[in-house]
This record gives C-alpha cells, structure tokens and sequence, in this order.
C-alpha cells in the first residue's frame, strides 16, 4: 500500500510541476530599446536612451511594464503606440505621467512603472480587450516613444520640445 501512495505522490507532484511549466510558458516578455535615432519623421541627436520591459500575466489580462531611460532631460511623457518601425502611429496607453508629473532636468533611472490592463487603453484600441494590443505586439506593430520638454514651442504644434517624442523604440 506504501508503495501506491509513493507514487500517487510522485505523480501528483509531477502534475503540479507541470501545471507551474505550463504558467510560466503562457508568461510572454515584450522589449524595446528607445533611441533617438528610431525617431520619425527624423532621428533626433540625443545622449538620452532608454529600456522598456513589458511582462503578460499568465491569464492574458494585466500587462506589467518598467521603462528606464539614462541620460534624459525634461522628460514630459512616455507612449505606447500602434505602429511599425518607419511609420508614426495613434497612440493607444499612457506609461508616464501617470498620476504624477514631469520631470524637470537630467533624469536616469526608473522613468515609469505599472500595469496596463484593457481599461487603460486609449484611442482605436478604446474597449477593446488587452488582448488587441498583444496581437500588435506580437506583430511587431507597437512601439513606445518618450516625449521632452525644452520650454520651447515647435513650429506647427503644442507645447514641447519633441511633439512626437525625442526617444523611441520598436517593440519585440
């Protein structure tokens, strides 16, 4: 009888190991690396960089992001963006400010932390499911961009230095 439960314990901690596998396969991780010669219409000369990780929760519903930047000054907001790599796309999530403000001066660190979920996207993904936007990703057709502020207002546009962003990258 000893040997029966012996292996009924092997193969239920077999099952769950299994099961753990299986979760964290469904966990997929999305990267870009932000410069400024990724910018469009044209390349912006720039010391700033930056890193974005997005990490998908195993049930597909919360998007987990960390942006970190070196070297950027003033910065006034960070994007997510449909889009491929030689077009400028509408935007679809806000990363930064995201209750909080810009910041002001020469900034290296963790830019923006948090999670997107469906509620938090904007513009032609508005209602639709988080899932949208992870097709996109898959697709290569995101990107994210980190906007500047020099106090100085462009020709043609709102305020900011960089209307369409002074970083950006590809997401993969």
């Amino acid at each position: 009888m000893s040997k029966i439960r012996n292996i009924v314990l092997v193969l239920a901690t077999a099952t769950l190991s299994l099961g753990a596998l299986s979760l964290h396969a469904q966990q997929t991780t999305f990267r870009a690396t932000l410069t400024g010669a990724a910018h469009l219409p044209e390349p912006v000369v720039t010391n700033a960089e930056g890193q974005l990780e997005l990490t998908l929760s195993p049930d597909g519903k919360k998007l987990s992001y960390k942006l970190s930047v070196k070297d950027l000054i003033n910065a006034a907001a960070a994007d997510l963006h449909l889009g491929p790599a030689s077009a400028i796309g509408p935007l679809v999530a806000k990363l930064f400010p995201r209750g909080g403000g810009a910041k002001t001066g020469a900034f290296s660190g963790v830019l923006a932390e948090g999670t997107i979920t469906s509620s938090d996207l904007i513009g032609p993904l508005t209602g639709a499911p988080l899932s949208d936007l992870i097709e996109e990703m898959r697709a290569g057709n995101t990107y994210c961009n980190i906007h500047t502020n020099d106090g100085k207002e462009p020709p043609n546009s709102g305020p900011g230095d960089y209307r369409l962003g002074e970083i950006r990258g590809q997401i993969q």
